[in-house]
């Protein structure tokens, strides 16, 4: 049978979902979904794809995902890899593996794609809760991020589409339904509206969660439907990734450390039972004590007590790796400070 390895996000897996499905009956053939997030996201990528070939020696091997689409030279240069398909490519799997390989790099622009491929799932292997993937790519730039250009710019899965995969789900048996998306809050017409749509359809869905949610996207609209649904799973992670207004203009965010503040207070208004998680990065480009004192004091302010917390890591091609760098040790140093004020999270 298949087998497919998903490294990095909540969008992976989900998609890693509709590979399993797809090959279910496929021998010999191993998918290996990446992540770019970071570098040694990369790294790990390489090095999985190595040891598999170790495991396999006579299996296909495919690579494909976020880390296939920045930088596909490096995965086709490895001997261990028979195929390289782009996050675009991806989708149409089957179509290049019918026959002999003939082309070995298959990765195209992803910004000139402006569809939604989308598929029905029946579960998640080896899950309680099941993740729903509602939109795709993000229109935002920030200087340390290179996913828009893995993914693309932002496209929304239909509402009725979104509907029909829970109800599935739902029937199979799934009690814990987690929206996830690149850019989930930017969904459109409208996040809450997509939300308010779902807890009217299912009145009796158990659980509704979410993945990150922008705090600069996050409206009166959503926070009443969390006040007024109980079964709206009352944990919210949130992508702050800095405490410091400065670093945060210079990583081109959209909110501010008083924004953090405000959106878990009206949050906790309202469910005064809610806990919060969140994104951090330390050690961001020109990142002082005295900025990063702002990040760690954010996490009390805010009461947030699950934290996912990254070293800055230089991606080429993004503005922040041009900018004046802080020393690798300081930006380890500064993630194990912070990572002492919380719950670690892996995700």
């Amino acid at each position: 049978m298949v087998e497919v390895v998903t490294l990095g996000c909540r969008i992976n897996s989900y998609e890693s979902e509709i590979l399993k499905e797809k090959f279910a009956d496929t021998d010999q053939l191993v998918i290996v979904n990446t992540c770019a997030v970071t570098r040694e996201a990369e790294r790990q990528c390489r090095q999985t794809v190595r040891r598999l070939r170790r495991e396999r020696p006579q299996a296909k091997i495919v690579v494909t995902g976020c880390a296939a689409q920045i930088n596909p030279k490096a995965f086709a240069r490895m001997p261990e890899v028979d195929l390289v398909l782009g996050n675009r490519e991806k989708a149409e799997l089957e179509k290049y593996i019918q026959n002999e390989i003939v082309e070995k790099t298959i990765v195209g622009d992803i910004f000139s794609y402006d569809q939604y491929d989308n598929f029905l799932i029946t579960g998640f292997e080896g899950r309680q809760r099941a993740f729903v993937q509602i939109q795709q790519g993000c229109d935002h730039r920030c200087t340390y991020c290179i996913v828009p250009f893995a993914r693309g710019n932002n496209r929304s899965v239909p509402e009725d589409e979104v509907l029909r995969q829970i109800g599935v789900l739902l029937e199979r048996g799934f009690e814990q339904i987690c929206l996830t998306g690149v850019d989930a809050c930017s969904y459109r017409p409208s996040f809450a509206g997509l939300v308010k749509k779902i807890l009217e359809t299912f009145p009796n869905l158990p659980s509704l969660q979410f993945g990150s949610l922008d705090p600069a996207a996050v409206d009166d609209e959503f926070i009443a439907l969390v006040g007024s649904h109980q079964n709206v799973w009352p944990h919210f992670h949130l992508s702050v990734q800095s405490g410091d207004n400065m670093i945060l203009k210079r990583m081109r965010r959209r909110h501010s450390r008083e924004d953090v503040i405000n959106l878990c207070a009206k949050i906790r208004a309202v469910r005064p039972e809610a806990t919060f998680g969140a994104d951090f990065i330390c050690g961001f480009p020109t990142e002082s004590d005295e900025a990063f004192a702002n990040t760690v004091k954010l996490v009390e302010d805010a009461g947030i007590d699950r934290l996912h917390v990254f070293p800055y890591s230089e991606r080429p091609g993004t503005p922040a790796a041009l900018m004046p760098q802080v020393p690798v040790e300081v930006r380890r140093e500064r993630a194990k400070i912070l990572r002492g004020k919380g719950e670690v999270v892996d995700g």
